[in-house]
């Protein structure tokens, strides 16, 4: 049984400057068939944002979405862990910021995010989360 973040995050996570419009970096997540990336530049991660943050903070906002910066979708302070943090770590940190996904950094550098259905198949693999987490989707 895995007990370290490193142990079930997904690695090599895509990451996108600040500086792009948010249909470009839907169009990357479309691509790539994902539905979160960091946003990050060579200096700092800026944070986290997901296929639903583009729709409700983005697109439902309204204006033209070749003008909106990804940027303008993340928080100040992202909420992350290491990869050496134990599961329990993660799951508090989801907990206590009531998110879905963490991004995973090592040494100031972005090396992986988890999530919560990462941690149900790890945690509880006959769980329905854990089952549709695994699922491939049908395309």
């Amino acid at each position: 049984m895995a007990t370290k973040v490193r142990d079930i995050m997904t690695g090599s996570p895509t990451a996108v400057s600040p500086d792009l419009d948010i249909v470009t970096v839907a169009r990357a997540m479309r691509d790539e068939d994902i539905g979160a990336v960091l946003v990050a530049d060579s200096e700092r991660l800026h944070g986290l944002v997901t296929d639903r943050d583009l729709v409700v903070r983005g697109l439902a906002a309204g204006g033209d979405p070749t003008q909106i910066k990804v940027s303008s979708m993340v928080s100040d302070a992202p909420e992350t862990v290491r990869p050496d943090d134990s599961l329990d770590t993660a799951v508090k940190r989801m907990r206590e910021r009531a998110v879905r996904r963490l991004p995973v950094v090592d040494d100031g550098q972005a090396v992986g995010i988890i999530s919560l259905g990462d941690l149900a198949m790890e945690r509880d693999a006959d769980s329905a989360l854990a089952q549709i987490s695994a699922a491939r989707p049908n395309t």
